[in-house]
């Protein structure tokens, strides 16, 4: 193991406040119309935005001294605590249902989402699972089977609640860090013709995903049901132009765009701050992102690196869904921009990942 430096990677430091600075300024701005109109208080999501920021910075700060090796005894007793929790929110009268889908246990507005938290275990699992067995990785039966069985446990019980978006982002990241372990490309490409299928029979089996699909592919064919979000978004997205209208002078929030302050908040971003504020988040992200798999890459002990690699996989992968989204080239899938989308659940997890991956950052050569 190399040496540990005594500080952790200050640009990745600095590319998390500045997203997360961003992020509070735009759910504020995004969501200051719907906030009055529901709840008679322009600043009724941003202090809720404020509160979970700084948990999660404190969060951040306490796993960002831990010493990374910490979580290893621990990924399977956070495994199996968030499979009891992806359980329990199943049960009728336990469970609380927003936006069609059961995936919240708490009292009132505040709450937290399970497969938020199964995401991160999910990769200290495999990052623990695979470092130990490095040398079977390439055994089908023996290295591969076994964490993908448990991913495959885990994605089903997300998709009972049903959250498509999320599980496709734990299989995203998961798969990433299975294939930095040295699985075979052969395997892989077995599993995701498997995997292309199994996603179309889920696509099949719902109506409302098949009709994201066809609004995908044509939204204006359903502009007043299915497709509505995508044109809305586009609509905001368009008159942004270079500079933007301005911050604060958006004009879908005015209850055009559905939910802007969460999965949309990116056009409502791209709207008021232009091609020039949204190519600066975007630029913030990859350096958050280059320095997190700098990380991952200079790591000597395989745990560390499986898991920056997975946790920059979390980032990256929601990242390119949610904006893939918003611009038209993805169908819509329910996934928040991490660290700027409204929601404390998501938030405090990501900060407490990036804690961990800056404690990563101390031992990379």
């Amino acid at each position: 193991m190399a040496k540990s430096r005594s500080v952790p990677d200050v640009w990745m430091i600095a590319a998390t406040l500045g997203i997360l600075a961003i992020g509070v300024v735009m759910v504020y701005s995004a969501s200051a119309v719907a906030a009055f109109h529901d709840y008679g208080d322009s600043y009724y999501y941003v202090k809720r935005q404020l509160l979970f920021a700084v948990l999660g910075i404190a969060s951040m700060f306490v796993t960002m001294n831990v010493e990374y090796t910490f979580w290893r005894k621990w990924a399977v007793p956070a495994l199996l605590i968030c499979f009891g929790l992806l359980v329990i929110v199943l049960v009728p009268g336990v469970g609380v249902v927003r936006g069609g889908a059961r995936s919240w246990l708490g009292i009132g507005s505040f709450g937290i989402q399970p497969s938020e938290f199964m995401k991160l275990a999910m990769i200290l699992f495999i990052a623990k699972l695979l470092s130990e067995r490095q040398n079977q990785i390439t055994d089908f039966t023996k290295g591969l089977l076994p964490p993908l069985g448990i991913l495959g446990a885990a994605f089903a019980l997300i998709m009972l609640q049903p959250d498509l978006g999320t599980g496709t982002v734990m299989i995203g990241a998961a798969l990433l860090a299975i294939y930095v372990a040295g699985a075979r490309l052969s395997h892989l490409a077995g599993l995701a013709m498997i995997g292309v299928a199994g996603l179309v029979g889920l696509i099949l089996a719902a109506p409302y995903r098949l009709q994201r699909i066809t609004a995908f592919l044509d939204p204006w064919q359903d502009p007043q049901g299915a497709g509505y979000q995508s044109i809305q978004s586009l609509y905001a997205i368009g008159p942004g132009g270079l500079v933007g209208l301005g911050l604060g002078m958006s004009r879908q929030k005015y209850n055009y765009l559905p939910e802007p302050q969460t999965d949309f908040i990116f056009s409502i971003l791209a709207e008021e701050l232009g091609f020039i504020g949204g190519s600066l988040l975007i630029l913030l992200f990859l350096l958050l992102i280059w320095r997190g798999m700098r990380t991952a890459i200079t790591l000597t002990d395989p745990f560390g690196s499986l898991l920056a690699t997975g946790i920059v996989g979390i980032f990256a992968v929601q990242v390119l869904i949610n904006i893939g989204v918003v611009i038209g080239l993805l169908p819509i899938t329910g996934v928040t921009l991490p660290l700027v989308s409204y929601g404390g659940s998501s938030l405090t997890l990501l900060l407490t990942a990036l804690g961990i991956l800056l404690n990563l950052s101390r031992y990379s050569r």
